[in-house]
């Protein structure tokens, strides 16, 4: 099936020639939006979702949601509307290079009647599907994938998927998990679902996928380590608040930090369903001082960068831009915990040892993580491979490196089509 794609864009990054003082605005968390909007889908009534954000993976997801019966008005950038139908195919779901689509919305496919297609960009083909294949199957869905377990999917929904248990090794990512548990609650039997494998990476994700259902009225049992238990019953529709990105603001906050700058993320509620805390610990450690105020987050940049050692496997979404802070400092870092990234839109990890290594830092590439040691950085063309966090780990070494060219800047409209011209803004003030 035709993909949806970006025309890549080469853009050069601005070079700060003076601290960044500002107060940016950010679209809602990608994470919270993908999950309001299955659940608002799956639900017994209308929802509504504030400031979600909209951008490819988002935008796909809605289509993919409409193609299946549900009807979303998402003419408002500052409120969309849903409303559950009848799940039906046939139906075709491309879903770019979105992990959140690949993962959350075949289980809902299962709950259809008829037949649902998927597929998206060549490279999503690559990305791991197979635990979320093999569990569906366990509990009662029909299922066709490609010979890797992946991409493209054939789903032959009967309008039920029976449910009960399932074993899954959640380790290559948890949106394994969180897919399943989104449409639990609409399994005959509910789930009880069991990791069995190294750790499931990203914990936080995963209690933002519980918070969530239990806000639709789920029943949610997590007190067992690794095992999850939803029971079956209905989901009520709601309003939604989604909350600024926070894995979007990283790169805006280290702006702060190479400049010795301030940047305020505004409307940061006080009480957060992201990973607020695990950011603040780590920005401090690499040499910022963080506050949070009735105005929002602030991170300002104390004219100093260090070198840190940190295990990244909660907050794995950090690491691109954490690693560019890394090269820019002045003593060498030591990053694990994401072997998993290795699955993300690129292998992330061999990503960012090419490009930092470009650049002039010293990589030392291991399976879950990267050394990474500054060194006199020069400029280079840093190849993006269609991620959007590698296009913001660019643009933040571009800070502070004059001729660091990306070759695609387009990719960053996966999560905040703006990035470019709020970046500019940033750095020049105009």
């Amino acid at each position: 099936m035709g993909a949806v794609t970006t025309q890549a864009r080469p853009w050069t990054a601005p070079v700060a020639g003076s601290p960044v003082a500002t107060t940016v605005r950010l679209p809602g968390s990608k994470s919270m939006t993908a999950r309001a909007l299955v659940l608002s889908a799956l639900a017994d009534g209308p929802s509504a979702i504030r400031r979600p954000l909209r951008a490819r993976d988002t935008t796909l997801m809605a289509a993919g949601l409409r193609a299946l019966g549900v009807t979303l008005d998402t003419g408002s950038d500052e409120l969309w509307r849903v409303e559950p139908g009848t799940l039906r195919g046939p139906a075709r779901i491309d879903v770019g290079l979105a992990g959140t689509i690949m993962r959350f919305a075949p289980p809902v496919a299962a709950l259809a009647d008829g037949t649902v297609t998927f597929d998206g960009d060549p490279h999503a083909r690559n990305r791991p599907l197979r635990p979320i294949v093999e569990a569906l199957r366990a509990l009662g869905a029909d299922i066709d994938a490609s010979p890797t377990g992946g991409l493209p999917l054939v789903v032959r929904g009967t309008g039920v998927v029976a449910g009960g248990e399932a074993v899954i090794d959640a380790s290559g990512s948890s949106q394994f998990v969180s897919g399943l548990l989104l449409s639990a609650p609409r399994f005959a039997k509910g789930l009880i679902l069991r990791h069995e494998g190294p750790p499931v990476p990203s914990a936080p994700h995963l209690r933002m996928t519980t918070h969530m259902l239990r806000a639709a009225g789920a029943s949610v049992d997590e007190s067992v380590p690794d095992v999850w238990a939803v029971e079956p019953g209905g989901l009520r529709g709601r309003t939604w608040d989604i909350e600024p990105d926070l894995s979007g603001a990283a790169p805006f906050f280290a702006a702060a930090m190479v400049t010795g700058g301030t940047v305020t993320l505004a409307g940061w509620p006080r009480d957060s369903w992201q990973p607020v805390g695990r950011l603040s610990e780590l920005l401090t450690a690499l040499g910022a001082e963080v506050s949070q105020t009735d105005e929002g987050l602030t991170v300002r940049g104390t004219g100093a960068l260090h070198g840190i050692e940190a295990d990244l496997s909660e907050v794995s979404e950090l690491t691109p831009v954490i690693a560019a802070l890394a090269a820019l400092a002045d003593s060498p870092t030591a990053l694990r915990g994401v072997a998993h990234i290795r699955g993300h839109e690129t292998d992330r990890l061999a990503a960012l040892a090419t490009e930092l290594g470009k650049v002039g830092a010293g990589i030392v590439e291991h399976p879950d993580g990267l050394e990474i040691t500054p060194g006199p950085l020069r400029p280079a063309t840093f190849e993006t491979y269609a991620d959007h966090r590698m296009a913001h780990a660019a643009a933040v070494i571009g800070l502070a490196v004059e001729g660091v060219r990306l070759t695609d800047v387009a990719c960053t409209s996966k999560t905040l089509p703006e990035f470019p011209e709020l970046w500019a803004h940033l750095v020049t003030g105009g």
